[in-house]
């Protein structure tokens, strides 16, 4: 009798294979648990995210006003004056009665698309090639030389200008477009106090000398992700991370405890975004064949969608995935240690709703809802469309989009752009930069052009 057809060692091999294909998968996607989260009230979390005092200092609104910066385009609907102010900008009253215009979330988490302005869009389009920061040096001099150094409407902006000093010439990026979020995070932590918050002139931790850029994911996302920010780092209560974006100008943990009870509001109105709708033409009999070849090829890291919805809240090990992994590493290795250890002994790990961070090396497999939308791809933005995502071969090494909402490529899912056979002069995307780099995400490379343009047609109705 040949051994290979007894029952035993039938049985035996299938629990080899299936013991195999559980390691492979421990080791290739970790499941992210989920983390309870506060209730809120989303009505007023809008009306707290677009005129909300999360940040406490800002530019006097008698200054902008004078200077001839005011806009009148109001995408955001507001009332009144702060009708007249940038979508960027919240127009508050501090203690001292003084009206200011202070950054908001939607200087990273608002752009245009197709010439429509949405909000929860990451913003693709901010030059960080440019030191910005630097302007606030000059806008100081100024507010000074109007009002005086010791005047109510200079010390209303002092914060601003002290957290825009350190953050001067810190955040520059590579390419338009990026963001520098995570160095512009250590910045700010590293001149703060971990149990106060309160701010330190002088520098508490080393800042990393490396900027490594990412895109700015889409908030729609967000409800139904376990985890925040592209390495899953962010766990526990959602609504710390947000706030986390008041240490900007924060005071101490006083003022932190009333912008945290704030916060859960946001998230619940983020939570009820939903990803704008592809605006094109969408051909149905190959979308029904997209459908099938996607939830073939990749349903099992980015879920299933319409009647059938789920999300896996996979971590996809760097083995797998193959893209830049300067991001990840900057956590698992020591770029970030000291900004980790910072966060997860603060304040913002203390009471009955922490956030932590959980360091594990990869990224997460993101939600596709509304990815049309959402291009350039991949964790830095380094692939324009949805096309070369899916053909490796295909991706431009050096390669520049006009930034133009409208010029859009409604055939290969993403933004038009010229490809350059080198950096010279280009002042281009160069994917040959550290932590620039387009690599990996091969899984569609085996499939026929055909099957690919039949799976970019599903995903426009997503």
């Amino acid at each position: 009798m040949n051994i290979k057809n007894h029952p035993y060692f039938i049985l035996i091999t299938a629990v080899f294979i299936l013991f195999s294909f559980q390691i492979y998968n421990f080791v290739e996607k970790s499941f992210i648990p989920p983390s309870l989260q506060r209730a809120g009230d989303a009505t007023k979390g809008y009306d707290y995210l677009v005129s909300g005092d999360y940040v406490s200092s800002g530019i006097p609104y008698a200054f902008f006003k004078d200077f001839g910066l005011l806009d009148s385009s109001n995408v955001l609907k507001r009332n009144g004056e702060a009708s007249l102010i940038p979508p960027q900008f919240n127009l508050i009253e501090n203690t001292e009665g003084i009206k200011i215009l202070t950054p908001n979330c939607l200087s990273c988490h608002a752009d245009s698309i197709n010439g429509e302005f949405i909000v929860g869009l990451g913003n693709n389009s901010f030059d960080y090639r440019i030191d910005v920061q630097a302007t606030n040096k000059f806008i100081g001099v100024l507010v000074g030389n109007k009002f005086g150094f010791e005047s109510k409407e200079y010390k209303a902006f002092e914060p601003l200008k002290k957290a825009s000093d350190a953050l001067s010439g810190q955040l520059i990026t590579k390419i338009r477009g990026l963001n520098p979020a995570d160095k512009l995070t250590a910045v700010l932590i590293a001149h703060r106090n971990s149990n106060t918050l309160e701010w330190s002139d002088s520098l508490l931790l080393d800042i990393p000398e490396q900027t490594i850029p990412t895109d700015v994911p889409p908030w729609w996302l967000l409800k139904k992700k376990n985890a925040m920010f592209y390495t899953a780092i962010g766990r526990g209560d959602f609504s710390k991370f947000l706030m986390a974006s008041s240490i900007l100008t924060l005071k101490d943990t006083t003022e932190a405890k009333v912008i945290d009870e704030r916060f859960p509001d946001i998230l619940a109105w983020i939570n009820t975004l939903e990803a704008p709708e592809y605006p094109a033409y969408i051909n149905k009999e190959k979308s029904k064949l997209g459908r099938k070849l996607f939830e073939l090829n990749c349903s099992s890291c980015h879920g299933t969608y319409e009647e059938q919805e789920s999300y896996p809240n996979f971590l996809v090990s760097l083995d797998l995935i193959k893209t830049d992994p300067e991001l990840s590493l900057a956590y698992t290795d020591s770029l970030y240690s000291g900004f980790i250890d910072w966060y997860n002994e603060s304040w913002f790990v203390q009471g009955s709703h922490p956030g932590r961070l959980v360091i594990e090396p990869g990224y997460i497999a993101p939600p596709l809802d509304g990815i049309w939308a959402t291009a350039p791809y991949l964790h830095n933005g380094s692939v324009p469309t949805v096309e070369g995502l899916l053909n490796s071969a295909i991706r431009p090494k050096y390669w520049k989009r006009s930034y133009n909402s409208k010029d859009y490529d409604f055939d290969a899912l993403g933004w038009k752009f010229n490809e350059y056979q080198n950096d010279d002069n280009c002042n281009c995307y160069d994917t040959t930069v550290k932590a620039y780099g387009n690599q990996g995400h091969d899984f569609g490379d085996d499939l026929s052009q055909k099957e690919r343009m039949a799976i970019i047609e599903y995903l426009k109705t997503l």
